[in-house]
């Protein structure tokens, strides 16, 4: 009972937040975070809430028709922008700020949008979880003056999944989701043609009944390009079974090689290159700049 009412008590003072807000730009991608955010500024602003998407080769196609799918199962306005961070020379660089460009154009075009549609705010997803996370793009959020209700209320992952699922929304138990260039490896450029290749292999593995994965997107000196899957054990049961026609279908995606990561699905593998920047805390003069924390965003 304690629990359940410590919980109540974050919802109570997440609405009040929002309410404090005042007419909002929800940043909208349907995952479990800005869903809960969307749906809560729903109930508490009604039309005053707004869920914008933003639209660009990082972002699978099958999530911006789910983010359609949910805003109109939460009934909150819902609006598709396409953003332009590919056209951005420091993003396709990939170096470890690659977050903060893709949040500064972001966050950029929904606090324009906010200034000329009269809304008094622009909303995140961010929750207390984030906070020890390496998460470039929170700079972003500062600049640009982006709101964290979630985090405010004091909200983590487990209360927002289960507040999602006590008011019945699919995203309770939705794996988390980044965009497809956490799958290239930092230093390596990001591409619409590799976008695209993981976009296909994993929506492909998706079919296979694996939920939980990453296809890590690694290029060889000569060129070819290997894929790397991370999965949980019940994802490395299922690959394994069929890892034939795995490697072929994937192969057919343009893949030479299609590599199994023993080590399981976690978050923020591509971050684990960054260790060999970090010096002993005797000597941190040359230390990399980025190599603050060890996982992606998110």
């Amino acid at each position: 009972m304690i629990v359940a009412a410590a919980l109540e008590a974050k919802l109570s003072r997440l609405q009040d937040i929002i309410r404090e807000a005042g007419p909002c730009i929800v940043a909208f991608s349907g995952g479990v975070d800005s869903t809960f955010v969307a749906a809560v500024a729903r109930d508490v602003l009604g039309d005053g809430a707004l869920a914008i998407t933003g639209v660009s080769p990082s972002i699978p196609q099958s999530e911006v028709g789910e983010a359609k799918d949910l805003a109109r199962q939460i009934g909150v306005a819902h609006e598709l922008i396409d953003t332009s961070e590919m056209d951005d020379p420091d993003y396709v660089r990939n170096n470890p700020d690659r977050c903060f460009h893709c949040k500064d154009e972001l966050y950029g075009r929904l606090t324009g949008i906010a200034r000329e549609r009269g809304f008094a705010s622009v909303l995140d997803g961010c929750n207390l979880d984030d906070t020890g996370d390496f998460r470039p793009g929170r700079r972003a959020a500062e600049q640009h003056d982006v709101r964290s209700p979630l985090l405010k209320a004091g909200l983590t992952k487990a209360d927002i999944r289960e507040l999602s699922r006590q008011r019945g929304l699919p995203t309770w138990d939705k794996p988390a989701m980044a965009c497809l260039s956490s799958r290239i490896p930092y230093g390596t450029p990001v591409s619409v043609e590799a976008l695209s290749s993981v976009e296909q292999a994993e929506a492909y593995l998706r079919t296979l009944g694996v939920r939980q994965l990453r296809v890590r997107h690694h290029v060889l000196p000569s060129g070819d390009t290997v894929a790397r899957i991370e999965t949980d054990d019940a994802g490395i049961d299922v690959l394994l079974a069929q890892r034939e026609e795995v490697t072929k279908r994937l192969k057919d995606h343009g893949y030479l090689y299609v590599t199994l990561d023993l080590a399981g699905y976690r978050t923020g593998s591509m971050n684990e290159a960054l260790k060999a920047y970090r010096k002993p805390k005797s000597d941190t003069s040359l230390a990399h700049p980025e190599a603050r924390v060890g996982r992606e965003e998110p």
